[in-house]
Order: C-alpha cells, then sequence, then structure tokens
C-alpha cells in the first residue's frame, strides 16, 4: 500500500506546480475557452487539464470562479473597448479622417477581436450581470463616437444617432459573420464615409486608409 504525503509535500508539490504557470496563462488559456466553446466550459477542471497543471493552482491566482469570471470581462474591455475610445478621441483634421481612426480598430485584430465580442455577447444571453456590463460598454462605445462627431460640429442628436448607425452598423457586421475579402470592402469605403459623415473624404485621406488595411490584413 502506497503511503500518502504528508501535507507539507503536496503543498509543497502545489507550490511548485503554480510555480510553472502565470495569472494571464490562465486568463489567455480562459479566453480561449469562452471564445471556442462557450461560457459553459470556462471551469477550473476543463482550463487546468488544458494547462496540464493541477487544479489547486487556480487558487494561487484566483479566489474564485466568479472572480476569473471577472478577469475575462475586463480583459475583453481592455482588448475591445479602450482601443475604440482611444481611437474616437484621435485628433483629425476632418471627420471623414477622425471615422477612418475608428474604423481602425475593425480592420487590426490586434485592437479589436470580433470573436471574443460575440463570445462576451453569447455569454451575456444567459446572464443578466453579464449583459448590463455589455450594455454600458456599448453604451461607452456609442458615447466616445457620438463625441467624436460632435467635434466636428454636428448637432447633438444628429451626432448620437450618426454615432448609434456606424457602431450598430460594424456590429452587425460582425454578428452576421459577413466575408467581405479586402478588396470588397476598401472599394466601398468613399461610400461608407459618405454615408456614416455627409461629407466626401479627401483622396490622401482614403489612400492612408488603403495603405493601414494592407499593412494589417497582408
Amino acid at each position: 500500500m502506497k503511503a500518502k504525503k504528508p501535507p507539507g509535500d503536496r503543498e509543497d508539490a502545489a507550490r511548485l506546480n503554480a510555480s510553472r504557470m502565470t495569472r494571464d496563462a490562465w486568463i489567455e488559456a480562459g479566453i480561449e475557452a469562452l471564445v471556442d466553446e462557450n461560457i459553459s466550459l470556462v471551469r477550473i477542471q476543463v482550463i487546468a487539464r488544458k494547462l496540464g497543471v493541477s487544479r489547486s493552482s487556480f487558487y494561487w491566482f484566483f479566489a474564485d470562479l466568479p472572480e476569473f469570471h471577472r478577469e475575462l470581462l475586463q480583459y475583453w474591455l481592455e482588448k475591445n473597448t479602450a482601443p475604440i475610445l482611444e481611437h474616437a478621441g484621435r485628433p483629425a483634421p476632418t471627420v471623414t479622417k477622425a471615422v477612418c481612426n475608428v474604423f481602425e480598430c475593425w480592420i487590426d485584430p490586434g485592437l479589436f477581436d470580433p470573436r471574443l465580442d460575440a463570445a462576451v455577447r453569447s455569454w451575456a444571453q444567459v446572464d443578466g450581470a453579464i449583459r448590463t456590463i455589455v450594455d454600458q460598454a456599448d453604451d461607452q462605445r456609442v458615447e466616445a463616437v457620438t463625441g467624436m462627431f460632435r467635434r466636428y460640429g454636428y448637432a447633438a442628436e444628429e451626432a448620437f444617432v450618426r454615432a448609434r448607425v456606424l457602431y450598430f452598423t460594424q456590429v452587425g457586421h460582425f454578428t452576421l459573420g459577413m466575408r467581405d475579402d479586402r478588396e470588397t470592402r476598401l472599394s466601398h469605403l468613399r461610400s461608407y464615409l459618405l454615408t456614416f459623415t455627409g461629407r466626401d473624404a479627401r483622396d490622401e485621406e482614403v489612400e492612408a486608409f488603403f495603405a493601414r488595411m494592407r499593412q494589417v490584413q497582408p
């Protein structure tokens, strides 16, 4: 009969196990599970197995699963909301250039992850508390874009409606899984800018956006 390890040995083993892992590794694995599966599979045991560590190592970094969920939401907010707020606030000589700045968030995967956004929205469908957070994030995004339009002389109501049209059009594009290729999307850029702003874009603004899109989507 195998002798049981004394408590001290078990604690040492758990500490060694945890030292081989990081908080960020747990969060990244949780995000991956959320995106590839759904929130029901964001479970400690499932993720521990994927990481090749013991379940106990989780508790070196998080008090419990609800705290872990909060960290995943914070990651989403920083990944998908913060860049929109920052880009909408960037100075630009024209409103069409300002809209191009916002568009960068949706062409550069380093600034916005559509699959993560869809996963969090699916989570919100089954959890009212998460829905509240998603609604608040949407409000923040729309408010930032509204502020962008206001800086270019649009009246408050018009700026708000234009911001909603621009933002929810893009969310719908991702939600519906539109598969326009890069060149098709670029071919419509002038028309999108005119539709969203009511103003014609400058040639240099369009060319600069073309170059940026081809850089981030080679």
